[in-house]
């Protein structure tokens, strides 16, 4: 697949298609904030850093750190993956038993751009996806937030919630990304092919997209559908749906409930009305489908729907400011694409 398909969007039918418009225009326009639910204990072999870090990958930074301090990147933990073109602050961790870090550490990753803005000890690695949300402030311009329905769209994205896409960063530019989980899948999945296992994760992504994307399409993607495996707001905390009842559907609405698609793999198919929309996904993509059961992944859930924590609005005098926290593992392009129109939304 050479190009992604346009999936659909929760707010055409209410607003129509949005405006053009622009976003991350340079790198202070895209402000991401990782935040954890615990403190580290000051003590232990690793030591914890929170830095913040501007035009650079995650994995850019391991390897900086990984030089500097002499340590393998194995040795370096980190929660989540921060994208390149923005300001981000996370933290990592450094595996250094009985030894200090570097005197010079915290100004040689300085020179590289890279803010150390906490240092703390603690037992344990951070290992991957164990933040609770994160903060986002991002400034959108152009056409769209000069148009009457703007602040409406908004305000929908914050009351009613907004689909849970992943982002086009998942699929990598042009979906090579995609192109090659494809490639790999056909000929059989192995891990020295995919030891992060990156590809499988794009594959599922695609299809955990296709899934609310027609959940969408049929105006069913906020709501519980019999079948259907039901996600609390706030927890990765799931229970099946046999009969969806008032107060199941009240619960929805008021987005404490978040109705889930699968993220493929192995295990039991959802029943019912769900069922069908698997149904349909592995009749038009069988060989992905087919390729991540034979890989051994076992079958997830996601969220369809993600609740914006704590929305706020800015107006600047040719730009608006937006703040919103959500839960890991979401994309605030999911939010951006529902905004404004922009060539990498397409």
């Amino acid at each position: 697949m050479s190009k992604l398909p346009q999936w659909a969007r929760s707010l055409d039918a209410a607003f129509g298609p949005p405006k053009p418009g622009h976003y991350r225009a340079q790198p202070e326009d895209f402000l991401v904030d990782e935040q954890l639910d615990f403190t580290p204990e000051s003590h232990g072999e690793h030591l914890w850093l929170r830095i913040e870090k501007r035009n650079q990958t995650t994995l850019d930074v391991v390897k900086s750190v990984s030089r500097l301090c002499g340590v393998t990147p194995r040795d370096i933990g980190y929660s989540g993956m921060k994208d390149r073109i923005a300001v981000t602050r996370q933290w990592l961790s450094i595996h250094l038993p009985g030894r200090d870090a570097p005197a010079d550490l915290v100004s040689a990753l300085g020179g590289l751009g890279i803010t150390v803005l906490e240092s703390v000890r603690h037992p344990r690695k951070l290992k991957r996806g164990v933040h609770r949300t994160n903060a986002f402030t991002l400034r959108l311009s152009g056409d769209a937030i000069t148009a009457d329905d703007f602040v409406n769209r908004w305000q929908a994205l914050c009351q009613l919630g907004a689909p849970n896409y992943f982002g086009p960063q998942r699929f990598g530019p042009e979906a090579r990304n995609l192109q090659r989980a494809e490639a790999l899948l056909a000929r059989g999945w192995r891990k020295r092919d995919d030891r992060q296992g990156m590809l499988l994760s794009t594959a599922r992504s695609f299809l955990f997209n296709e899934l609310l994307s027609a959940r969408l399409a049929d105006g069913n993607w906020h709501q519980p559908i019999p079948g259907d495996t039901v996600m609390l707001d706030g927890t990765q905390s799931v229970f099946g749906v046999d009969a969806v009842d008032e107060s199941l559907i009240t619960r929805a609405a008021e987005l404490d409930v978040h109705p889930t698609a699968a993220l493929w793999g192995i295990g039991e198919n959802a029943v019912d009305e769900a069922g069908r929309y698997e149904a349909q996904l592995a009749r038009q993509h069988p060989e992905l489908c087919k390729g991540l059961e034979a890989s051994g992944v076992k079958r997830s859930h996601r969220a369809l729907r993600m609740r914006l924590t704590a929305p706020q609005l800015t107006w600047e005098s040719d730009a608006v400011l937006l703040s919103f926290a959500l839960p890991r593992g979401s994309f605030a392009t999911a939010v951006i694409g529902e905004l404004i129109h922009h060539p990498d939304m397409a």
